[in-house]
């Protein structure tokens, strides 16, 4: 997790609400502003992911962020973590459930070990519309490309980012290896279902400017990173968003990657109308700075420069 203090705090803040037992926050960097808050909350447990946590645990730092993620993902679920069911999101993911969570895993069947959780994705500029998740039906590709008619052949699903989701795991299993987007038991893939009336609200979409902030670093290691397959296969001519961004930057700069932003993700009525058309509009009012002012009543004296 690498963060400033109000994301992290709204991360916590908003789980917590949802009746989160336990949070184990692994900080990628120091966050001085948040910690005390974090520390003296009765269920997070933080842990700072520094040079003397990589020498303790007798590993040497990796150099991927996706790497440094899976172990320590893997690291909470051997510790002990309190819990009957563990997963690992990011900092701007937030589970949003139609009832409650804990009921949803307690009802799964004792043999089912993994559950996974599909994503939704941000509208630019509002953490208040969400695209849904397309199913891969046979149909997605007709979908998306009626969503995206210049650019839908390039975003797997109409999502930027993953369209896999984040699974909760059964604890108190050997063995069990956690990753990015899945769990492997004795180095095989656990299968599972997905997690009924539960989205994963993905905000990796703000509005341009934050979009554009995060850019260069997602093209060159995240989301937009070359090694990633494209959304249709090569034999079909498909490009990766890497590919594609390389072309548009080269060829038009800044305004081909705003033609981009403005068609596949800005929160505008025109894609807000095509989404409702095709029932993939989602309405989850975030509350963030609610939820921190609850969880965490003296905040603005400890994060004097929030922008809520």
């Amino acid at each position: 997790m690498k963060a400033d203090a109000t994301a992290i705090l709204g991360f916590a803040a908003h789980h917590l609400e949802l009746g989160c037992h336990r949070l184990y926050l692994y900080l990628d960097a120091p966050c001085p502003e948040a910690e005390p808050l974090l520390a003296d909350h009765p269920k997070i447990r933080v842990i700072q992911c520094d040079a003397q946590y990589w020498k303790r645990r007798g590993i040497q730092r990796p150099v991927k962020h996706q790497v440094r993620q899976s172990r320590n993902a893997t690291h909470a679920y051997r510790r002990r973590p309190e819990v009957d069911w563990l997963a690992h999101i990011d900092v701007d993911e937030f589970l949003w459930p139609a009832d409650d969570i804990a009921n949803a895993l307690a009802a799964l069947p004792k043999a089912q070990n993994v559950a996974r959780v599909r994503p939704a994705e941000s509208l630019g500029g509002s953490f208040n519309h969400f695209k849904a998740f397309v199913p891969n039906d046979g149909k997605r590709e007709e979908t998306v490309a009626a969503l995206y008619p210049e650019f839908g052949t390039y975003v797997k699903g109409g999502f930027l980012s993953h369209v896999t989701g984040k699974v909760f795991v059964r604890t108190g299993i050997e063995n069990v290896e956690l990753r990015i987007h899945r769990a492997f038991f004795d180095g095989t893939p656990g299968d599972g279902t997905d997690l009924a009336g539960v989205d994963l609200l993905h905000c990796h979409v703000g509005d341009w400017e934050d979009w554009l902030t995060a850019y260069r670093y997602r093209v060159e290691k995240g989301s937009y990173r070359a090694e990633l397959s494209p959304a249709l296969p090569r034999t079909l001519g498909g490009a990766t968003l890497h590919e594609l961004f390389t072309l548009l930057e080269e060829e038009e700069g800044k305004t081909g990657l705003r033609r981009f932003y403005d068609e596949v993700c800005a929160d505008t009525p025109s894609l807000r109308e095509r989404l409702s058309g095709r029932d993939l509009l989602l309405h989850r009012p975030l509350d963030l700075a609610g939820a921190i002012s609850k969880q965490f009543p003296t905040w603005q004296n400890c994060v004097p420069d929030r922008d809520n």
